[in-house]
């Protein structure tokens, strides 16, 4: 448990713009920083989750590098897509988005099953 406390970039740290939202390269940041706990809770378990949880940090980084200051926040990026017509799309950043937010909705079950003292892996997932 006590790797979870040597991350560097934290969700919680993040300081959130009032009129435009979630920063998105602290956003990301703090995605990637979480990377290595998945490598520590099972590279075979987790090895899936992993992958898909990348692929998806990804996706909303390259949205994001195409225009730095326009996509500044991750809403200006949904907002974006959703004006282009594009949010719907397979591979667009907000697709991407939503299924990291699945993610680290399943991740945060699973510890929160762990630390409240459930043993068994396949339990807890």
């Amino acid at each position: 448990q006590s790797f979870l406390l040597v991350l560097d970039s934290r969700f919680s740290d993040i300081e959130l713009r009032e009129e435009e939202g979630i920063p998105t390269e602290e956003f990301l940041e703090s995605c990637y920083a979480i990377v290595p706990v998945l490598d520590k809770l099972g590279p075979t378990v987790f090895a899936p989750v992993k992958m898909d949880f990348v692929g998806n940090i990804k996706k909303i980084n390259q949205k994001f590098i195409t225009n730095k200051e326009e996509f500044d926040t991750l809403q200006k990026i949904v907002l974006h897509e959703v004006n282009a017509g594009v949010a719907q799309v397979r591979n667009s950043a907000t697709e991407a988005l939503l299924w990291l937010k699945r993610g680290l909705k399943f991740l945060k079950g699973f510890l929160t099953e762990v630390k409240n003292g459930e043993k068994n892996i396949q339990t807890a997932l």
